[in-house]
């Protein structure tokens, strides 16, 4: 693991050198970005070498010379540390031009700083193989990103979001805490061996509690509370790998809890499947509600979420069932996208980080017309909204075709089985038609038409790294879409670590299958594209003339007549209405001839919603009564850690 820790130290360097060079904006910036991508471009070349090559690579230290902190990398580890690396590396080159314009120096400097402490936490989280070194690695894999959270920690909105955040963190931490005290209790030891010796009633409970808590950090319904405030705060490049990359720690820790426990019972494959359900579909409902533009990016964080939830469901459920093609296309399908929805996920929030950057709003209704100045964005945020509606020819599409295959498959299964499967295509049709509609919704309203305001109007593309991995993101959409063979091997590498005892080249067949799909829809792209072509190559040197069509009289057409995001996603939200309640706020058109008037629309998230009535109101009454415990006196506060030693000492006496 030697090439994995030298990763580890460039990208550490790079972070205490970027509070070094606080003052030197320019050379800070530099070489915070320099050390950082090469960091991760060593750390990517390592995993994906050994993603080739079987076996594991360990190492292990001690810590306060007590206990031992192991880590160790085989299939399933290296899975995941492509995406980490590969992501962080692309979001790193776009912060160089995205944080030109900040206004303080030293956020900027601290922002790199716990940037790096990100990327290595989460790389250290999917190698940790003892509860001491994951526990540790997952603590400061919250505690930094908390820290870019509130980035903007002079705006009330920043610091509401990063307190929420940390609040499910550590809410989720302690469930993971829970999970690992039973194992503990049983195994009497802190590595994660002997975990298949737990009663079935212990394995039970730990799956369910570390469900919990990785399901909090993953963003599963009702979890998800923290992820549409935090992502928004953060800066675009921190959202890109926040939801590309640091919600699937969460997947990692199912899917490693789930093998290591190897107890392989309807149960679990339920579990995940029906909150795979509920967190696709309210995800892409409360999306489709939204006006803000990287809020509704962060719903559909959710909604991919569930699908994931959904392909790893219909994987448990197939090893139960003892259907081989449904556990390895659950499985596979499932871990597919988890790469793929990295990649287009990281490209969408970074082309809403180029619109804020360039307009200073992220409200869709106050944008328009924007791929006429901004063509590549709008080029590669087509792509991007292409890829994460699952169609053809891109990337998105082939993890769920995996996925639905694995439905299918378990159709000719009995009882629960076969009822979970029809529920689980049921669903996945929902979900694609839904996002299909909102993405439809951002695309139309934020690059095409007229400009609603001035904020949409005198707006440009400078900011090259932010152009050049926005395009190298669109490029992996259409080749792993155009050639999924490429990256197939990768999630087979990884279920084979799952130890499930599979033949997984049967998944050839379906490989095969995916790729003809994509070809056929690539061959009809290209055809349309060359229609095009040969249409401007002999329209070219001619005079085209433009008017206006017949108006029926009117001739005065302003940009407030166009669709907004309101009315267009407003019959599919009626629908929806008990899910996902919409409250609106206009008053009553009266007299001939009325006042100016206004619209206004919220849909509320009925888990948020419930959360804040049922615990957060009591927990904030509670603690303002316990306020008197608080006087300020030192010697007091020294009291209460005394009484905490002896307290401690009783029960460890006893």
């Amino acid at each position: 693991m030697g090439q994995f820790f030298l990763s580890i130290l460039i990208i550490l360097f790079g972070g205490f050198l970027s509070l070094v060079l606080a003052r030197q904006v320019k050379l800070m910036r530099f070489a915070a970005v320099f050390l950082l991508s090469t960091g991760c471009f060593l750390g990517l070349m390592d995993a994906v070498l050994k993603l080739m090559q079987p076996g594991i690579a360990g190492a292990s230290f001690k810590y306060l010379n007590v206990f031992s902190l192991a880590f160790r990398i085989d299939g399933l580890s290296a899975f995941f540390l492509v995406a980490i690396f590969a992501i962080c590396f692309i979001a790193t080159i776009y912060s160089f031009h995205y944080m030109e314009h900040s206004r303080s120096a030293v956020r900027t400097a601290v922002n790199y700083f716990f940037f790096s402490i990100l990327i290595i936490s989460m790389a250290l989280v999917v190698t940790a193989s003892n509860m001491i070194a994951f526990m540790l690695s997952w603590e400061i894999m919250s505690l930094s990103s908390f820290f870019l959270v509130i980035y903007k920690h002079d705006s009330e909105e920043s610091r509401k979001a990063g307190y929420l955040y940390f609040v499910f963190s550590h809410v989720g931490a302690m469930f993971i805490f829970a999970a690992f005290g039973i194992v503990y209790g049983y195994t009497g030891s802190f590595g994660f061996e002997g975990m298949e010796s737990l009663s079935e009633t212990a394995k039970i409970l730990v799956f369910i509690f570390s469900f919990i808590g990785f399901g909090s950090k993953a963003g599963v319904f009702p979890f998800h509370v923290w992820l549409p405030h935090a992502h928004p705060a953060a800066p675009s490049h921190i959202s890109a790998v926040m939801s590309g990359v640091m919600i699937k720690t969460g997947i990692y820790g199912m899917v490693r809890m789930y093998a290591l426990l190897d107890f392989h019972t309807p149960i679990f494959g339920n579990i995940v499947l029906v909150a795979g359900v509920v967190s696709g579909i309210l995800g892409v409902v409360y999306a489709l509600g939204q006006h803000d533009l990287k809020r509704l990016l962060a719903y559909h964080s959710v909604e991919n979420i569930g699908i994931i939830l959904i392909g790893l469901g219909i994987g448990m459920i197939g090893v139960s069932s003892k259907n081989p093609f449904m556990a390895v296309l659950g499985f596979t399908g499932g871990l597919l996208h988890v790469l793929n929805h990295s990649i287009f996920k990281s490209l969408l929030f970074m082309g809403a980080g180029m619109v804020l950057h360039k307009t200073g709003t992220r409200s869709i209704d106050a944008l328009g017309g924007l791929i006429k100045k901004m063509k590549i964005t709008g080029t590669t945020f087509i792509i991007g909204s292409l890829a994460i509606c699952g169609l053809p020819p891109f990337n998105g599409f082939v993890g769920e075709f995996f996925i639905y295959i694995g439905g299918f498959k378990g159709i000719a299964l009995e009882n629960s089985a076969f009822v979970a499967s029809i529920f689980a295509i049921i669903s996945l049709a929902v979900i694609g038609g839904l996002a299909l509609a909102c993405f439809t919704k951002v695309v139309g309203v934020v690059f095409q038409g007229e400009p609603r305001t001035k904020a949409a109007e005198n707006v440009n593309e400078k900011g090259l790294t932010m152009l050049i991995s926005m395009s190298i993101l669109a490029g992996a959409c259409i080749l792993i879409g155009i050639f999924p063979q490429i990256i197939i091997w990768m999630p087979i590498k990884a279920v084979s670590a799952l130890g499930l005892g599979y033949d997984l080249t049967i998944l050839e067949p379906f490989g095969h299958m995916t790729a003809n799909i994509t070809l056929a829809a690539t061959i009809f792209l290209t055809s349309l594209l060359l229609v095009i072509a040969i249409r401007w190559f002999f329209y070219r040197g001619k005079i085209i003339r433009r008017s206006g069509t017949w108006g029926c009289g009117f001739t005065q057409p302003t940009v407030k007549m166009q669709y907004t995001g309101s009315s267009y996603a407003s019959f599919i939200l009626d629908f929806f209405r008990p899910a996902a309640p919409l409250e609106e706020d206009h008053p009553k058109i009266t007299g001939r001839f009325p006042d100016k008037t206004y619209y206004r629309s919220h849909v509320n998230d009925i888990a948020e919603l419930h959360m804040k009535r049922v615990v957060v109101n009591p927990v904030l009454f509670l603690f303002d009564k316990l306020r008197w415990i608080q006087h300020g006196d030192i010697h007091l506060y020294i009291g209460y850690i005394l009484l905490a030693i002896v307290l401690l000492l009783f029960f460890i006496i006893n």
